[in-house]
């Protein structure tokens, strides 16, 4: 539980929660001036001074009013505290998600992480609403009658303390009660499930014994609940009654003091308008929302606490790349993906990669890249493996444009230069008018055009994310059929561009038109590959020239081998 409260304590911003707390000392006012109103009302209607009383109730509902400004301004404050909480959670479950493949990430992201932000924000509103009352009680009483504060105060933070004191317990036992619910589902579950077996072999004893001993844990911890619940009701009856209590039974005495009839009627008012109703929810508050908020955060800061591993700060030299052996597969039981694959790509090299669907060009793009790793074998970017290499330094090195271009909200101009913050403008006119992008960022309203990427076609997302890369400061770029939403002459286009940019391109081919354009072309033929160029392979590649013969002009794509 410490984990989780030190977790929504760090969650409170510094400015937002300042600020949240000044616009609550005008809430403080009302409730001060609420008893001292009273008493004095009182003692003034008593004494036939009607118009003084009806003055002091008149500066009791200014009060209000200024009270409600302040609580007007509240709700606005609390939700720059809430919201950062909850954009934290969701990064931590996509984070969670990317480096656990943890299917169930998507119910923490749509239910859970709302749990938390919805309670969260319910228990700063009621800790909020507590302290405004317990100041306001406390600097009315001792204006009103220190002698009366000296009754009422510290029984009523003692059953406040002790109502903390139990909400930890509670946490365990509600866990302990979780717990139990789970195992005994599962535990009936599998008896349920095999219920014909059981009453086949004579095995209902032993089935019996199997569900008891769950059944009873849970019984044991619902009891235990039970308890916990008992005594927040002392806990209430120690904060809430006591001072009351306190009070009705020291009134003769107070009164034989000096304390007037009004004053004492004020100081009941505290109590039961103010201090009962406060502890009453305060209580409520922390035994139910915070009991969710506790158990519901505890399992999603369990469920991402995971260690991303410290990538090395290895430096490459140049961005040559060499595979040898080369082997993958999606898990140990599979067939690999690729097998024994030796491949050397030199810098400043053009390479077209083809083969029928699902063959593993994309597989392959990924391992240059280092978005995975290999099974056996060596991949060498510049002379070390990509995951050696920092992050920085891997993105310096090389660039991918997957099949589906990102794009995000934002201006033209943010999204082109995404890789390269600091390029100016003239660098990113010259590479929009290499890859052929110049009519839609004209049509999008220029560079300072706003980029919606729900308005953009696939092909448009694709020259957005073309030029991206176009500009990124990488030498070595993989397009992994970045242009198949494009037209043949923007296809070429682009790629000529980049063939002329410098550097080393690798092109997972579309159509036979991107291969033709390459230096060399390898061919994926399931765990076997050929390397050459378009005259070599048709002499020696059946699948290139199978790949050709299924290749229609008119359509200029490459069709999967049947």
């Amino acid at each position: 539980m410490n984990r989780e409260l030190r977790y929504g304590f760090a969650a409170l911003r510094k400015r937002p929660a300042l600020k949240l707390a000044a616009w609550s000392f005008p809430e403080i006012l009302p409730t001060a001036i609420y008893g001292v109103a009273v008493a004095h009302a009182t003692d003034s209607f008593l004494a036939g001074h009607a118009g003084r009383g009806l003055a002091w109730l008149a500066g009791l509902i200014a009060t209000a009013c200024l009270g409600a400004a302040g609580a007007r301004q509240v709700y606005g404050r609390l939700g720059e505290l809430v919201e950062p909480l909850r954009d934290d959670l969701v990064r931590r479950v996509v984070s969670g998600a990317l480096h656990t493949g943890d299917d169930a990430s998507v119910a923490r992201l749509n239910r859970q992480v709302e749990i938390v932000r919805d309670t969260f924000a319910g228990l700063v509103l009621v800790i909020r609403n507590f302290g405004v009352t317990l100041f306001g009680v406390l600097a009315g009483l001792l204006s009103l009658a220190p002698t009366v504060a000296a009754f009422v105060v510290p029984p009523f933070l003692l059953g406040f303390v002790a109502s903390l004191a139990v909400l930890g317990m509670a946490a365990d036992r509600v866990r302990a009660s979780l717990q139990a619910d789970e195992e005994l589902a599962t535990t009936a579950g599998m008896a349920f499930s095999g219920v014909r077996d059981i009453t086949a072999t004579g095995s209902e004893e032993f089935a019996e014994r199997i569900v008891g001993r769950p059944i009873e844990e849970q019984a044991a911890a619902e009891r235990s609940l039970a308890r916990v619940a008992a005594l927040r009701t002392l806990c209430f009856a120690l904060g809430g009654w006591a001072p009351l209590l306190i009070l009705l039974a020291t009134g003769p005495w107070l009164v034989s003091h000096g304390v007037s009839t009004g004053t004492l009627l004020g100081g009941l008012t505290y109590v039961l308008i103010s201090l009962q109703p406060a502890l009453n929810t305060v209580m409520g508050a922390l035994g139910d929302s915070g009991l969710r908020y506790v158990i519901t955060l505890g399992r999603i800061l369990d469920s991402t606490a995971y260690q991303v591993p410290p990538r090395p700060m290895a430096d490459s030299r140049g961005h040559q790349l060499r595979l040898r052996g080369l082997t993958f597969a999606y898990g140990p039981n599979a067939e690999p993906v690729l097998a024994d694959l030796d491949l050397t790509v030199t810098e400043g090299e053009h390479l077209a990669v083809v083969g029928p669907s699902g063959i593993g060009k994309s597989t392959l793009a990924g391992l240059i890249c280092g978005m995975l790793e290999p099974a056996s074998g060596r991949l060498l970017l510049g002379g070390v493996p990509p995951s050696e290499l920092s992050t920085d330094r891997l993105a310096m090195t090389r660039v991918l444009i997957p099949q589906e271009a990102y794009a995000f909200s934002g201006t033209v101009l943010e999204n082109l230069i995404y890789l390269l913050p600091d390029a100016c403008v003239a660098e990113v006119e010259q590479a929009v008018a290499a890859i052929g992008a110049s009519a839609l960022v004209d049509r999008l309203g220029g560079l300072r055009g706003r980029l919606r990427p729900g308005d953009l076609s696939p092909g448009e997302r694709q020259l957005i994310a073309l030029t991206r890369a176009y500009l990124s400061p990488a030498p070595l770029v993989v397009l992994d059929e970045a242009t198949c939403f494009l037209d043949p002459e923007t296809e070429r286009r682009a790629e000529e561009a980049f063939a002329a940019r410098g550097g080393t391109l690798i092109v997972i081919a579309h159509r036979i038109s991107s291969a033709l354009r390459a230096r060399r072309i390898l061919v994926l033929d399931g765990n076997l590959a050929a390397v050459g160029t378009h005259q070599t392979l048709l002499r020696t590649s059946p699948l290139y020239r199978e790949l050709l013969g299924h290749w229609q002009p008119g359509g200029d794509q490459i069709q999967p081998a049947s």
